[in-house]
């Protein structure tokens, strides 16, 4: 592998996906995710939904786990109910996400959590989201940008070099009440959590933004030093 760390990437497990000639069943992941991880100097390996009781094996052989965006976190992992505009489940991927950010959390394998994936990890560790928010989201299926602005102190302020940036966004939830142990690291304009992490010795972090659909790796290159 050259020396270069592995990074596990979460997936989609869609029942139902079209390419070429093919109509089936599918594990799927926006190419993007793959190609910042190479692009930030490490391997990826796609993590299919899968039995949660693999999550500590699957962990133990990789450097750094990445929690990819996806469908809306179910309510009631929350202790919520379901409201109008929250999407429909993805309860395999949940109980397979958590598992995973529990197995990362116990070893102390460095992990990034991206849109979907820091809503997950805040919800891991006890907190709650908001299920709906406008003007994050430009139009279905289209990224929109927005600017986010570290907090002093942080781990991702120092990966930003504390500077405000435009980031790619696609959104409508957030967090609300923070986990256990966490700190907000980065807000939108509009006072929206945009980044949170933990303390160290731990290294879990947790971005509201799409970094794979834009050029910036620092984020991700951040991982793979840790993993390193």
């Amino acid at each position: 592998m050259g020396g270069r760390p592995l990074i596990g990437v979460s997936t989609y497990l869609e029942a139902r996906a079209s390419w070429r000639v093919w109509e089936l069943p599918a594990a799927l992941l926006p190419a993007a995710y793959p190609n910042l991880v190479r692009r930030a100097g490490a391997l990826a390996a796609l993590l299919p939904p899968d039995d949660p009781s693999y999550a500590r094996s699957v962990v133990a052989r990789l450097d750094g786990v990445v929690i990819a965006g996806g469908p809306d976190v179910e309510p009631g992992r929350y202790g919520a109910r379901r409201e109008e505009l929250t999407g429909p489940p993805a309860p395999e991927r949940d109980t397979w996400e958590l598992a995973l950010i529990e197995a990362a959390l116990e070893s102390g394998t460095p992990l990034l959590g991206i849109c979907r994936g820091m809503q997950l990890l805040n919800v891991a560790l006890g907190g709650t989201l908001v299920q709906h928010l406008d003007g994050h989201a430009v139009a279905p299926g289209v990224f929109g940008t927005h600017t986010v602005k570290p907090v002093p102190g942080t781990l991702y302020a120092s990966l930003a070099s504390d500077a405000a940036s435009d980031v790619p966004t696609y959104h409508h939830q957030a967090v609300d009440r923070l986990g256990e142990g966490l700190t907000v690291s980065a807000h939108a304009e509009d006072g929206t959590v945009e980044a949170i992490e933990l303390a160290p010795p731990a290294w879990a972090l947790g971005v509201q933004w799409h970094p794979e659909m834009g050029e910036d790796t620092r984020v991700m290159a951040a991982l793979v030093r840790a993993a390193s």
